[in-house]
């Protein structure tokens, strides 16, 4: 089949690895969620070939990572699991990372709850959650495109929209996790490391 193609997952890989690389040092294995065409995968594997890379999604996007997969084989890649937020039960495993990249601003904001109250029950204690995508601050959009990226995410689905930075990270509290740091990323997109606190 055909390899589907995000031509923003092509454009945004190089500064994602750059934090992953110091995110992820210490992980071992690292739930995808919300895996899509599959390229982040292809291209995050390999060069983090210490840690164990699970995609995941919902199972009609399967079929394209699975061909990504074929296309860039890894050794430390896995082939997609289903998890969907709406039902799925965390996947079995002891998981000391996650990475989500474009998800907040597509899924319902019940989702988006759901998404960190499972990292948060289920991530390792110290396990490492790096979500990637824009987001707005004080209510306020940080340029002209995003805010017509959101209206457009709108107009589409109502229940989506970019997300303000301080309810992520208030969200992120109340399920363990605590904010590390927060990288500026280009296309107007931040990258925010949060890690889990307790046992």
């Amino acid at each position: 089949m055909p390899l589907p193609f995000s031509q923003a997952c092509e454009n945004n890989q190089a500064p994602i690895l750059s934090i992953l690389e110091r995110a992820f040092a210490h992980s071992t294995k690292v739930l995808e969620i919300g895996s899509g065409t599959g390229q982040h995968g292809v291209h995050f594997a390999p060069r983090l070939p210490h840690l164990l890379w699970q995609c995941s999604d919902l199972p009609a996007h399967h079929a394209g990572i699975r061909a990504w997969h074929a296309a860039h084989p890894a050794p430390n890649l896995r082939a997609p699991i289903e998890f969907d937020l709406r039902h799925s039960a965390w996947p079995d495993g002891e998981w000391d990372a996650a990475f989500t990249s474009n998800t907040a601003h597509i899924v319902s904001w019940p989702l988006v709850q759901r998404m960190f109250e499972r990292v948060g029950a289920h991530l390792a204690a110290g396990g490492v959650f790096v979500i990637y995508g824009p987001f707005n601050y004080g209510s306020q959009f940080t340029s002209d495109s995003n805010r017509a990226f959101d209206a457009m995410l709108r107009q589409r689905d109502p229940d989506s929209g970019i997300r303000d930075v301080e309810d992520v990270v208030a969200l992120a509290a109340a399920n363990n996790l605590t904010l590390l740091e927060e990288d500026p990323m280009p296309a107007n997109n931040r990258t925010l490391v949060f890690q889990r606190v307790g046992g």
